[in-house]
């Protein structure tokens, strides 16, 4: 019996369901949206949102609160195949998730993300959805010589 045990298994071990769910999240802050089942989407949407709010305090200690969820087993730097020299690695997505996407949620206290339904997979009939972030305030980064504010509230956002 499974009295008053929550979340989801999805069938899965609890080793790999954990793993699924710090890649789904990944890929969230890495592309801003991504297309999955409706139960992995209910699953990750409470994650990723507290993940978000934790990074807007934008300190060392929600770095690393942060990063021990993201961050598992992902270099910062990586040796590039073209020129062999070392870059930040494009899977490393706590600079961006602190740097760009919660300075976009700054004066907005949840609601980060959207399920939008998009219809039912094709080969088993499961339910699909788009799990998208929100807009929020979009962030203008200053140029070399110019000041420029530092958010510029989106048109029609915030009536």
């Amino acid at each position: 019996m499974r009295h008053r045990i929550g979340g989801r298994q999805f069938g899965l071990p609890s080793d790999q369901r954990r793993a699924l769910l710090k890649g789904l999240v990944r890929s969230l802050f890495a592309y801003d949206k991504i297309v999955t089942t409706e139960t992995r989407a209910k699953d990750v949407k409470p994650i990723a949102e507290k993940l978000i709010t934790t990074a807007k305090k934008n300190d060392i200690a929600a770095r690393r609160l942060v990063r021990r969820y993201i961050d598992a087993n992902v270099a910062e730097f990586a040796r590039s195949a073209d020129t062999g020299k070392i870059v930040r690695n494009p899977d490393y997505v706590l600079p961006r998730l602190f740097e760009e996407i919660a300075p976009r949620f700054k004066g907005r206290s949840g609601g980060y993300t959207r399920i939008v339904k998009i219809g039912q997979r094709r080969g088993d009939g499961a339910p699909m959805v788009l799990l998208e972030l929100l807009d929020g305030d979009t962030v203008v980064r200053p140029t070399e010589g110019a000041e420029a504010p530092a958010a510029v509230k989106k048109a029609g956002a915030g009536k």
